[in-house]
């Protein structure tokens, strides 16, 4: 069978063309609408601007293949092999990608909303700008992908493999990442309000000028993380490990610090007004010019801190707060300390 004859038997309702072979065939703006393609083999072949809404290509052979632009909306692409096609602007929005090969495949701007991901190989793979709103990527590989600037608000990434992967200014609003390894990875202006980082491991990572509104990080490993310029207002990181952190000018109005480590951390400039910081270690931190003003320090331990230009005003201590040496030298020098 060739292309002409397909598309003949297609025009008069023939929809069953299942195992196929048409490698290198040229299928540019043709409408195959609800056909069944399972198993087809399809290498190499054009499909750029097509009309492939709710077709069934499960198990098809797409290596290599053009789809720019294609429209695959509801389509069943499960165990399909997109092993470097071009998908570049194409609509898969509800499509089922269950355990489909896609090494090399690009997928830049492509709208992969409410789509079924779960355990797909995208190991590498260009998802710029890619809209997985809401979409299932439960157990996939996301290793080494660049996700930048890509929409994941609401998507399922639970067991899913982030290693190394480059979310910088992506949407990411919602998603559960709860005890997630996340070491070094770059989510610099990324937005992650609301967020669950629980006991998440974000060593080293680059969180700069990120949007962490009312995210939850509790517990979570952000020793060495780079979080200059961040919004964490209303955010919990109660009990987290922010050690030798860089919090220069992030804001923390409100934010929920109680317990948390932040010996050795950068916080020039911070604002952490009204921020809970009670048995907070913040040894050797550096607090120059921070705005502390209403933060409750009761039990916090500050030995070693500098508080240059600190702003202390109404901030809340106890006989337990552990304030720089000597204790009566900063006790006189803010007699506006509050203490219960």
């Amino acid at each position: 069978m060739d292309v002409d004859e397909l598309i003949q038997q297609y025009a008069a309702g023939e929809r069953n063309f299942a195992g196929v072979n048409l490698a290198g065939a040229d299928f540019t703006g043709i409408n195959l609408s609800g056909a069944n393609l399972t198993g087809a083999f399809l290498p190499f072949t054009r499909f750029d601007r097509s009309i492939l809404t709710e077709t069934c290509l499960k198990g098809a052979f797409l290596y290599g293949s053009k789809m720019q632009y294609v429209k695959l909306g509801g389509a069943d692409l499960s165990q399909c092999d997109f092993t470097k096609a071009n998908l570049t602007g194409a609509n898969l929005v509800k499509t089922n990608l269950t355990e489909a090969k896609l090494t090399g495949a690009v997928f830049q701007s492509v709208n992969l909303r409410q789509a079924s991901l779960k355990s797909v190989n995208f190991c590498g793979a260009n998802l710029s700008h890619i809209n997985l709103y809401a979409a299932n990527l439960e157990s996939a590989d996301l290793s080494w992908a660049n996700l930048s600037n890509a929409k994941l608000s609401g998507a399922n990434l639970r067991g899913a493999c982030l290693l190394h992967v480059k979310l910088c200014g992506a949407f990411v609003n919602g998603v559960d990442l709860s005890g997630a390894e996340l070491d070094g990875v770059d989510m610099s202006r990324a937005r992650l309000n609301g967020v669950n980082f629980n006991q998440a491991n974000l060593t080293a990572t680059n969180l700069t000028h990120a949007q962490l509104k009312r995210a939850s990080l509790i517990q979570a490993n952000l020793r060495a993380a780079n979080l200059t310029g961040a919004t964490l207002a209303k955010a919990d990181l109660s009990e987290a490990h922010l050690s030798r952190s860089n919090l220069t000018s992030a804001n923390l109005h409100y934010a929920n610090l109680s317990g948390a480590n932040l010996n050795g951390a950068n916080l020039t400039g911070a604002n952490a007004e009204h921020a809970n910081l009670r048995s907070a270690y913040l040894w050797m931190a550096q607090l120059r010019n921070a705005n502390l003003n209403h933060a409750n320090l009761r039990g916090a331990q500050l030995q070693g801190t500098t508080l240059d230009g600190a702003d202390l005003r109404n901030i809340l201590s106890d006989p337990t707060t552990r304030f720089p040496s000597p204790l009566h030298t900063i006790a006189e020098q803010f007699s506006w300390l509050r203490t219960s």
